[in-house]
């Protein structure tokens, strides 16, 4: 199956919102503690799919001097309540935000130590 419609245009996927969990490691200029081994970052990222959101969170994150190692996906909103997640309002209106902007927020960091 191909997206496209029957005139032979492009069909538009919507935009989601994906939650994504990123850990980083250290680089010069990533603005995290001096201590710090590296930290995870917790993401809204809009995208037609979860590897778009994926693509565009590392590469946002690579130009605001990061270094991210790995990437988790946690799902959409909907997949995430289905699964039985309760999400606040805070973390709702992020989500919007992100959909709203088809843009990355960067919700928490949470540093990393030895």
């Amino acid at each position: 199956m191909t997206d496209a419609t029957e005139d032979g245009g492009k069909v538009k996927r919507p935009q989601q919102v994906y939650s994504l969990i990123v850990e980083v490691g250290r680089k010069e200029g990533d603005g995290l503690p001096p201590k710090a081994t590296g930290a995870a970052l917790l993401c809204y990222a809009s995208g037609v799919d979860e590897a778009e959101a994926v693509r565009e969170t590392v590469a946002i994150l690579k130009e605001a001097e990061m270094a991210p190692l790995e990437v988790q996906g946690l799902g959409t909103l909907e997949e995430r309540t289905k699964a039985g997640e309760e999400i606040d309002d805070e973390e709702r209106f992020l989500m919007e935000r992100a959909l709203k902007e088809n843009s990355v927020i960067v919700a928490e960091i949470t540093p990393f130590f030895d």
